[in-house]
């Protein structure tokens, strides 16, 4: 699905004041296509996939994803929306500790009333692919970090969803673990054709990108061919 943003206004208050983050911005990520967004820290970078999924909502514009106009949906459907069709990968890996690896990756399945036979099996093929098959009944505590992001990346990916937004995935990782991730991340996404969206200061994710975008000055702009800003 098509990402589109038009005419997008968004600001927030900072200590009493209001802080503009964009201003007019209009945007197209392509369906199927990897786009990573680099910038300085403050800029705006984690507020894009924030409105992107609809946890945030802009103050002005339209944001539309396929045939669904995020911007337009109240709290619950955007809530849906996001389960459904949207995968997050964040920096901090946000599992919960009390939940072995499998109960997890398939929380949200569960929260969303998906019986196991929809959902079980992917997660372990995915377990599999990801190397932690055989670590599936153990606990977070119990992995390293590198294991623990790719149990979050399974996470994101066990409902399928068109979209996979990543917002700093290696952040918390050294160099060589992080390289590993982005290939994992990157791989996952383009063999299934999905939509990736990612946050990253690091110089290496730039190289598994079809278009690689900069925020700045309350807009986005092309660092490479592609077309991404409208």
């Amino acid at each position: 699905m098509d990402i589109v943003l038009s005419q997008i206004d968004k600001s927030y208050e900072d200590s009493g004041q209001k802080r503009s983050v964009f201003s007019g911005m209009n945007a197209l990520f392509p369906s199927g296509k990897r786009s990573v967004i680099i910038g300085k820290s403050g800029v705006g970078k984690s507020s894009l996939l924030n409105l992107i999924s609809g946890i945030d909502l802009p103050d002005r514009g339209e944001i539309r994803i396929g045939d669904h106009t995020v911007s337009g949906m109240d709290d619950t459907r955007r809530t849906i929306f996001r389960r459904r069709h949207i995968g997050f990968v964040y920096q901090f890996f946000n599992l919960i500790p009390v939940l072995s690896v499998i109960e997890n990756v398939t929380l949200i399945s569960k929260l969303d009333g998906v019986p196991a036979s929809g959902y079980m099996d992917r997660a372990k093929d995915l377990l599999r692919t990801v190397g932690l098959f055989d670590r599936q009944h153990h606990f977070p505590d119990q992995l390293s970090g590198g294991e623990q992001q790719r149990v979050a990346v399974v996470r994101a990916l066990v409902n399928d969803p068109e979209i996979l937004l990543a917002d700093e995935p290696t952040g918390n990782l050294d160099m060589e673990t992080g390289k590993q991730v982005l290939d994992l991340i990157s791989n996952l996404a383009g063999q299934s054709g999905k939509t990736l969206l990612m946050v990253t200061h690091s110089p290496d994710a730039t190289s598994y990108a079809d278009q690689v975008l900069r925020v700045d000055e309350q807009r986005l702009t092309v660092e490479t061919p592609g077309r991404a800003v409208l």
